[in-house]
This record gives C-alpha cells, sequence and structure tokens, in this order.
C-alpha cells in the first residue's frame, strides 16, 4: 500500500531537509552521537515535548501525552553513521574523516524530528502518548538493546520504524503485512592450502580457484534452496588472498 505524505510535513519540507543535510555533514559513530542527540533533543524541547537523554548510552526519547487517554505508541528512528569515506563533491558532505551516513539515518533521524514536530501541534485531539525514540547503534552495536534495558518500551502497545528506499518514489511511503527488510548477518569462511608456482599449478592447492568456486556456488542456495516467492539474498563483500 503506498500513501502520499501529509500536507502539514510538506509545510516544513525544507526544514526537514535542512536537518537532515546537517546530519549528514556531522556523522558520528555509534554510541558516539553526541552533537546529534544533543541537536534533537533540544529540538524536541523546543517542540514542547517531555525528553529524556541518556537513553541505551546516547539515545534520546521524548513523549508527547495527548488530553485524553489512549494507547501508548512508539515511533522510532537510528541516529548512528558508518565507518566509510565519503567521496561526493556535495556541500554538504561529511566533515568527519572516515565517517559517512551511508544508510539513510540521517534522513530516519531528520523525518522522526518532522514527525515530532507535526504531532506536537495536535495535542488536543491525540488520544493517549506517542513517544518519539531516537536510538543509538543501529549499526551492529545493539543500541536496541541497551534502550530496552533502559526501559524505553515500557507502557507502549504499538512501536513503528521507518526507512529510507531509493526505489520508493518520493513523496509517497509503503507498507505491507508482514516483514518488509530483512535482519542482517555476517560470515568468514578461511580456505587454506599449499601455495606455489603460478607456472606450476600441478603442485599447489589453489585456494584462489577454490575460493571463486565457492562464492558461485553460494549463490544456488538462493536460486535453489530458497522458495522462489520468498525474498532472500546473499552476498560476499569481500575477499582477499594470495601473496605478492
Amino acid at each position: 500500500m503506498t500513501i502520499k505524505i501529509h500536507p502539514e510535513v510538506d509545510k516544513i519540507k525544507s526544514n526537514i531537509i535542512e536537518n537532515r543535510r546537517d546530519f549528514h555533514k556531522h556523522p558520528e559513530l555509534s554510541f558516539k552521537e553526541f552533537r546529534t542527540s544533543k541537536i534533537v533533543a533540544n529540538k524536541l524541547r523546543s517542540y514542547g515535548l517531555e525528553v529524556k537523554t541518556g537513553i541505551g548510552k546516547t539515545g534520546v526519547t521524548a513523549d508527547l501525552v495527548g488530553n485524553e487517554s489512549g494507547s501508548s505508541i512508539a515511533l522510532r528512528a537510528d541516529m548512528d553513521a558508518l565507518p566509510i569515506q565519503e567521496t561526493s563533491n556535495l556541500e554538504f558532505k561529511s566533515i568527519n574523516d572516515g565517517v559517512m551516513h551511508a544508510c539513510g539515518h540521517d534522513g530516519h533521524t531528520a523525518m522522526l524530528l518532522g514527525a515530532a514536530r507535526v504531532l506536537s501541534n495536535y495535542k488536543k485531539k491525540i488520544k493517549g502518548r506517542v513517544r518519539f525514540i531516537f536510538q543509538p547503534a543501529e549499526e551492529g552495536k545493539g543500541g536496541a538493546r541497551y534502550m530496552i534495558k533502559d526501559n524505553v518500551l515500557d507502557g507502549i502497545n504499538q512501536i513503528y520504524g521507518a526507512h529510507l528506499w531509493n526505489y520508493q518514489q518520493c513523496g509517497t511511503i509503503s507498507t505491507k503485512v508482514g516483514p518488509i527488510m530483512a535482519a542482517a548477518d555476517m560470515f568468514k569462511i578461511d580456505i587454506r592450502g599449499r601455495g606455489g608456482h603460478g607456472a606450476m599449478p600441478q603442485g599447489t592447492n589453489d585456494t584462489i580457484l577454490a575460493a571463486s568456486q565457492l562464492i558461485n556456488s553460494l549463490q544456488t542456495i538462493v536460486s535453489r534452496s530458497t522458495n522462489p516467492l520468498e525474498s532472500a539474498v546473499l552476498t560476499v563483500g569481500k575477499i582477499n588472498g594470495g601473496h605478492n
């Protein structure tokens, strides 16, 4: 299902873009989101929300309590960047060497700030509570676990997250029944053999050839071992081998 973004959000579109570009220019790694957290907290306070900092180490939460009783709903975004060098020529490119918002968390944080700003204008119409969760350390450091230990989900009936998607038409959002994105996992395989001269392959156990054959074979897990009606992906992202 695809729906268009609410007109109230369109009104602050330029502010959301401005926030996103600022976060993009100043990316911070997991559990080091000190500048980001401070900016997020200050903006949330300016919307008249009840703000808590230091949740899950560097996380931020804010509650919007409506004038009537009802369910408690949480909206969540992640804040951390990746250890990647940005090579673009954008005017808002990362100024932190070796750190880049390459997974869209700058956009996620800016979008949730936009949602908080818009919803804070509808306090009288809200039944229950909306909790805005700004999570640190999504990129493999278990930031969600630390926030949960700090009781971030206490009293919450439902929680929603969002993710930017390059293939989604700009200005729309989509959802579906069931999972949309898969969990990520990692693997490492060591192939060991006996080296030798490139001109005498009969005297070696060619681990480079074995690795190339293995990579091709691994792809049959998706093409032949999973249901074709279900999504799956397997990527070999890095290979090292041989000596100069």
